[in-house]
């Protein structure tokens, strides 16, 4: 059984099949190989137990930010959201800068 990818999928990405063909090296795997595969889990635990473990989401910050809400003027708001996407960020630095001047 060999691994193929579609032409269609390929294209947007600038691959041909021939590109993947040739990068490609991984030894076909044969029907009683395939049959044989089990999922991990299913391994012996000691030796699962050595497989590395992967958290879900991004790694936890040491220094989380705070969730809350604040009231503003609308005129401020529009004028953050205005300047695109990350304004919330923007806002947060001109926030911490003001705090760094005034002390």
């Amino acid at each position: 059984m060999t691994v193929t990818a579609q032409k269609a999928d390929l294209a947007p990405l600038g691959f041909s099949q021939e590109d993947w063909d040739e990068v490609s090296d991984n030894p076909e795997l044969t029907d009683e190989q395939l049959a044989s595969l089990r999922p991990a889990a299913e391994m012996p635990a000691h030796i699962y137990a050595l497989l590395p473990k992967r958290g879900r989401g991004r790694p936890r910050s040491e220094a989380p930010k705070v969730s809350l809400t604040l009231r503003l003027d609308p005129h401020v708001v529009e004028a953050y959201k205005a300047t695109g996407a990350g304004w919330q960020t923007r806002m947060n630095e001109v926030l911490a800068k003001a705090i760094k001047t005034q002390a």
